[in-house]
C-alpha cells in the first residue's frame, strides 16, 4: 500500500481563509489549503512552509497549532493518505504562484462564504473538516474511506 503524508496550511483571513486552485489530471479546478506531499526525511512543518511558499509567495514565520488530522484510506487503489492542518502565523509576503509541479492556478482570500462555495467541488475529506474548521466546530481527527478504482468514479465515505 503506497502512504502520503501531507501538510495542509489554514491561513486565516478575516473570516476565511487563503485557498489554493489545483487543476487535476481530468481539467477539473479543486479548491483546497495551500499544502502538499512532504518530501521522505523532510520534516512537517518545514515541508509545510515549502509548501505554502510554492503555491502562494506567502513566507509562515510561525505555526501555532495542529488543528486536524484527515486519514482517507482507498484500498481499492492500494493508497492512505494522511493529512496533517495547521494553522499558520505570522504570515507575510505577497502572493505569487512558483508551483514546480505545475498544478496550483490561482490563489485566493476568501470568505468564510466564498470558501464553502469554492470547497463544493473538492473532496469530502478536504470540504468537511476545513468548513468545520471556518465554523469553529472542528474534530481532532477525521477518517474516510475511498471505494471503487477510478478516482473520479469512486465513492468517499466517513468512517
Amino acid at each position: 500500500m503506497r502512504r502520503w503524508l501531507v501538510g495542509g496550511a489554514l491561513i486565516r483571513r478575516g473570516d476565511g481563509l487563503v485557498l489554493v486552485g489545483n487543476r487535476r489530471r481530468d481539467n477539473s479546478l479543486e479548491w483546497t489549503p495551500p499544502g502538499g506531499v512532504i518530501d521522505h526525511g523532510e520534516a512537517l512543518l518545514a515541508g509545510l512552509t515549502r509548501e505554502v511558499l510554492e503555491e502562494t509567495g506567502l513566507v509562515v514565520g510561525k505555526w501555532s497549532s495542529r488543528c486536524y488530522t484527515v486519514t482517507v484510506d482507498a484500498p481499492d487503489m492500494g493508497w492512505r493518505l494522511t493529512v496533517e492542518a495547521w494553522e499558520a502565523e505570522a504570515v507575510s509576503g505577497e502572493i505569487r504562484i512558483a508551483d514546480p509541479d505545475g498544478i496550483v492556478e490561482e490563489v485566493r482570500h476568501s470568505t468564510a462564504a466564498d470558501a464553502h462555495e469554492l470547497l463544493i467541488a473538492s473532496p469530502p475529506w478536504v470540504q468537511l473538516p476545513v468548513g468545520a474548521w471556518l465554523g469553529g466546530d472542528v474534530e481532532p481527527h477525521y477518517r474516510f474511506a475511498l471505494r471503487g478504482t477510478n478516482r473520479a468514479t469512486a465513492r468517499a465515505e466517513r468512517i
